[in-house]
């Protein structure tokens, strides 16, 4: 099957800041799985809109700016005592850049790879959400994202 659920997926972190900038690189580095990852919202790079609107009347014209990796809000069940959420708050609390990996669990059949994304920036904020008598804790991580690198899922047979 082509399509999947993002079930499974799991997300981890270097607990060294790092300024890795290849995929070697970075799949050499050691993680810390992040827990109770409820969900990483939408990632991935886009170019900027670069609008032009001509005096004379004409359509705006929109063109191709630069490229931004954009942020990645990462919202996880907060665990005190979780490795991984503790080294995104200590992450959180410096200016440096960390890696992270996402590994969707995608692969075709038990023969071939799952995709893997690399992304490394500066965590910028653990924000909790109390909520009500009814909700789960929860933690906001933001990190910016300057370097992003998927790595697709592989047929190994």
């Amino acid at each position: 099957m082509a399509i999947n659920t993002s079930g499974g997926a799991l997300v981890y972190i270097c607990a060294t800041a790092t300024k890795a900038s290849t995929v070697s690189a970075l799949s050499a580095l050691t993680y810390v799985l992040i827990g109770k990852v409820e969900n990483l919202g939408e990632i991935g790079p886009q170019h900027a809109d670069v609008p032009f609107t001509p005096l004379g009347g004409d359509p705006v014209q929109h063109l191709k700016g630069p490229l931004d990796n954009g942020a990645m809000t990462l919202i996880c069940a907060k665990d005190p005592l979780d490795a991984g959420q503790i080294a995104m708050i200590t992450a959180a609390g410096t200016k440096f850049e960390y890696a992270l990996k996402i590994v969707e669990e995608d692969a075709a059949d038990a023969n071939d790879t799952d995709s893997t994304t690399y992304v490394r920036g500066p965590v910028m904020g653990g924000r909790k959400t109390i909520g009500g008598a009814a909700d789960i804790t929860k933690r906001t991580f933001m990190v910016g994202l300057n370097f992003y690198q998927e790595v697709a899922s592989t047929a190994v047979s």
